[in-house]
């Protein structure tokens, strides 16, 4: 029997994941996260954001770990999982709201990461018009409970569910602020810290931050003091829609990076 990894070829994660639509939930993962102050301050104090070596050479290394989870074989996932989680337990950082120093693997944080990767890619998918049911969207949910077990989460400790997701962060929202000591990232967008051979890109940078966070619910974009209405809403979602149609039309092997092709392979056999 072959490895396919933590999902597989008859899961809901493999279907949606591999939609390039959902680079702008990846986007939207890192803006929710940032509303935690503890993960922020995590971040911000053990990484250079504006140093475009580190911060470049970070977002790949993310990349790679979010493909490795969702393609890779259960040994694979398990390396990739063994190094991060050996990373988290090795960094601490400062809470000036209490004064105490915390590690980076404390379950709080990394609960609220995961929720909030798991809701971006969940809602970005079907605001752009990705197929998904009622019951193949709790489906994706209660399978993200393995990848929340690869970075050391009990796996009962996380939303099974798009109901458990929903009550989860509204039970977190009273917790959440952007902490003042964070570059605005649609400013930093602005001057995207990329490597020289990417340059190109950055004028597009701002523009696919904007959409990210046109797509977080209201209440995340006025923590980031930004306006919320319903304007806003239907901008993001008929955007996504229009960009998800036009890569329909892109080719396969074009539109789907190597890892997701052989995934589609593998699910077409």
């Amino acid at each position: 029997m072959s490895d396919h990894g933590i999902f597989g070829p008859r899961s809901v994660t493999w279907r949606v994941m591999g939609e390039p639509i959902l680079l702008v939930g990846g986007f939207r993962a890192l803006l929710m996260q940032g509303l935690h102050p503890r993960a922020m301050r995590g971040v911000l104090q053990n990484s250079a954001l504006m140093d475009p070596h580190e911060s470049w050479s970070r977002f790949v290394r993310t990349t790679e770990f979010v493909r490795v989870r969702t393609y890779g074989t259960l040994a694979e996932v398990e390396r990739a999982g063994r190094r991060v989680r050996k990373i988290h337990a090795s960094l601490t950082a400062y809470d000036p709201d209490t004064g105490r120093t915390f590690r980076l693997d404390e379950p709080d944080a990394l609960r609220w990461v995961h929720v909030g990767e798991v809701d971006s890619y969940l809602s970005v998918a079907r605001r752009a018009g990705v197929r998904l049911s009622d019951d193949e969207a709790d489906t994706f949910v209660a399978e993200w409970r393995r990848a929340a077990e690869v970075v050391g989460l009990d796996p009962q400790d996380v939303p099974g569910s798009v109901g458990e997701l929903r009550d989860y962060i509204d039970a977190e929202r009273p917790g959440l602020r952007f902490v003042p000591e964070a570059a605005h990232p649609l400013r930093l967008s602005l001057n995207a810290p990329l490597p020289r051979l990417l340059t190109p890109l950055k004028p597009a940078m701002p523009a696919l931050t904007l959409l990210a966070f046109a797509t977080l619910p209201r209440w995340a974009r006025r923590l980031y003091g930004l306006p919320a209405t319903p304007v806003g809403d239907l901008w993001a979602t008929a955007t996504l829609r229009t960009l998800h149609t036009g890569l329909g039309l892109v080719p396969g092997q074009v539109r789907y990076s190597p890892a997701a092709r052989r995934a589609h392979r593998i699910m077409a056999a």
